[in-house]
């Protein structure tokens, strides 16, 4: 897939705000000197300059971007043009007070910061179209530009009336009747019953908080609600050159939309990486980020863009820590291993004054290029033009992991188990580890009906506590053609509406499993327990949950040490039809996950894509034949190559013994 059909090379360079230094006529012209010496060739531009594109209503000034772009391009360097809608203007907050969002608590906010729009705004939206519009008719076929980057992260929720008002409209056409509402919310619970929809209101600490059902519901509105507005953004700019493709950046760990159902909207994928690097352990930031990256890069199962990462620190996070020698290029061309078609940073010149002007960028306020990280950002510039040769290839998986948001949104919601910190996301990463350290690729999939597991030789579902779209089926159809499915505590326990089903749970699993769940305990935080496997195979530390199983049928390949539990089923597996379930029934520490996949993934036909004996720390992570070694150990390592290889980056030849300095990376091709 071309993401920039316009520019199909891997792309490197970053967030730049021309506008902000319009008065220094010498920076603009140095900046296009210093991206060639960076061996920068693209750069994203206008994210927030929406008060000099329009600095009164209705009244266009693109005099200075018209410049600042011919002068990149002049110099080589192309553009990823952005839609300004993610920080409006201070004159249109003051003319348009409808465009401000209200609050949770029913206040509404005033002028300043950003992300501060009502999506349901008609006047925003009118002045987005404007906006859009004007900008696709001067640019969208300037050569320059490669790709629209519609507005900036998007998140945040408004409570006024006419969203309100929204959510109503979007409940009748979901539900049809308050009759359907009331049951599938489940109103009876406290005498929540409706009688008239405009009784219906968003949670809010001010009304209901808990009705799970509901708040599920608003996070589905509210996925739906921005969907709506990103294709408003790009229907019009698209109206122009329907060719030139559009993206939005995403976050980590973004909770507040459904980033499956979000991503149908754009023609690409992008978001930002902001890893906390050397805070005590990087291989288990490096796997954090490996699945990060996996996740973009699964949501249409396509390579994405990297859109902000930084040179150096951040200036957001408790402790800004510089990336120290060595990271920089590694943590870069993990994005790479793992499917980016770019390395992108925020932000290229740091600004003098704001919020950020102490955040990390290529150029700081020093100004010249004999800095460190001025180095780092070239050697990574340097090689991703040698890394251009694999452009075109992509992971390849054969193991799948379900994610799904509307799961993890059910899961927060539920007052159960450790309340409010039932750590779905990382539960799911500890998983992910087991694979990622072997090098095998993992690709994610939610629950949608689109969603096809035939191609896969393991699927893993942790914590699948709701079942929706008749997923459970899949699964089922999934294990009796041949598959390996491993799930765990807390699945199947509700349905599409968060209602808990009637009856055994897993719901509709049972006998795909071979054993009912009958009980959840939850431990202290200084309680534990232990799994010990049959045969004295090992003893692995259990913290958080446990599930009691009843008429197990199962295989029983491990069991409770303690509690009145003790001796009870805890790792089970149950042939079913041709394939196998497993089922892990606690929260098991680390280890015992790395242990077990290693076995898991040998039984089911699933080698590694690097077939090297590595030590503990350094990560495989291939893209068709090319295998990024990577060292998170946070020391030096020697690595033992037993084949022949051609070294990417250095365009030597390899064999034998290597050593791989802290933070160290070979790029390898079989010879």
């Amino acid at each position: 897939m071309e993401l920039t059909p316009r520019f199909p090379h891997f792309l490197h360079g970053g967030d730049y705000n021309p506008d902000q230094w319009l008065d220094r006529p010498d920076i603009l012209e140095k900046d296009v000197e210093l991206m060639q010496k960076a061996h920068v060739n693209c750069v994203s531009i206008a994210i927030f300059a929406w008060a000099r594109l329009e600095p009164e209503d209705g009244v266009y000034d693109f005099t200075w971007l018209d410049q600042v772009i011919d002068r990149l391009w002049k110099g080589g360097i192309h553009v990823i043009l952005a839609t300004p809608s993610g920080a409006r203007p201070a004159w249109m907050a003051q003319k348009y007070p409808e465009v401000l969002r209200v609050n949770s608590q029913y206040q509404k906010m005033h002028f300043g910061e950003r992300h501060n729009h009502c999506p349901s705004s008609p006047a925003y939206r009118r002045k987005v179209r404007e906006m859009d519009t004007a900008l696709a008719k001067r640019y969208a076929h300037h050569p320059a530009v490669i790709l629209w980057h519609l507005s900036n992260e998007f998140s945040g929720e408004c409570h006024c009336p006419r969203c309100q008002q929204a959510f109503r409209d979007w409940l009748k056409e979901k539900y049809g009747t308050l009759e359907e509402l009331n049951k599938c919310w489940w109103t009876g619970f406290w005498s929540q019953r409706y009688t008239d929809w405009s009784q219906v209101e968003a949670p809010s600490p001010l009304g209901e908080v808990s009705s799970c059902s509901m708040s599920v519901d608003w996070q589905r509105f509210l996925t739906d609600q921005c969907k709506s507005f990103i294709e408003m953004e790009r229907d019009a700019v698209q109206a122009v050159d329907p060719s030139l493709k559009v993206t939005v950046n995403m976050m980590e760990r973004f909770w507040g939309y459904d980033y499956f159902s979000m991503a149908e909207s754009v023609d690409v994928v992008s978001w930002d990486s902001y890893p906390s690097w050397h805070s005590g352990d990087d291989l288990a930031r490096g796997a954090e980020f490996a699945m990060n990256h996996d996740i973009m890069r699964s949501l249409k199962d396509a390579p994405f863009i990297l859109m902000e990462s930084t040179p150096s620190q951040v200036n957001w996070k408790p402790h800004n820590k510089l990336k120290e020698p060595g990271m920089h290029l590694l943590s870069s061309m993990q994005a790479v291993a793992h499917g980016s078609q770019s390395v992108m940073y925020f932000q290229w010149r740091k600004g003098r004054g704001g919020g950020e002007m102490f955040h990390g960028a290529v150029v700081d306020h020093y100004g010249e290029s004999d800095t460190r990280v001025f180095a780092d950002v070239t050697e990574v510039g340097e090689s991703l033009e040698k890394l251009e040769p694999i452009y075109h290839t992509k992971p390849h998986a054969e193991v799948c992991i379900i994610f799904d948001w509307q799961n993890r949104w059910a899961i927060d919601y539920a007052q159960t188990g450790q309340k409010g910190a039932m750590n779905y996301f990382d539960t799911v990463l500890s998983h992910y580890r087991g694979f990622w350290e072997q090098g095998i690729t993992v690709d994610f999939r939610d629950m949608r009906d689109c969603t096809d597991l035939s191609g896969y030789k393991i699927v893993v579902a942790p914590m699948l506590f709701m079942f929706r779209n008749g997923f459970e089926q899949k699964l089922r159809r999934f294990v009796e053609n041949g598959g390996t499915l491993i799930s765990t505590y807390f699945t199947g326990v509700v349905d599409e509406h968060d209602l808990a089903y009637l009856g055994p749970t897993p719901h509709g699993l049972t006998d795909v499993f071979g054993f009912r769940a009958a009980e959840l305990d939850a431990l202290f935080p200084t309680e534990k327990n232990q799994l010990v496997l049959e045969n004295g195979q090992g003893t692995y530390e259990i913290t958080e949950l446990c599930e009691i199983l009843a008429n197990c049928t199962a295989e029983v390949k491990g069991t409770y040490q303690r509690n009145f539990y003790q001796g009870q089923p805890c790792l089970t597996v149950h042939s079913f039809g041709k394939g196998k379930a497993w089922y892990i029934a606690a929260k098991v520490e680390q280890q015992f996950l790395l242990d077990f996949y290693l076995g898991i993934a040998k039984d089911a036909g699933v080698s590694p894509t690097f077939c090297e004996t590595l030590p503990t720390g350094v990560v495989p992570a291939s893209r068709d034949n090319v295998t990024f070694l990577q060292n998170f150990s946070m020391k030096e390592q020697r690595v033992q190559l037993t084949h022949t290889y051609h070294d990417l980056l250095h365009d030597t030849t390899v064999t034998g013994q290597q050593v791989m300095p802290v933070n160290g990376l070979l790029i390898l091709q079989p010879v």
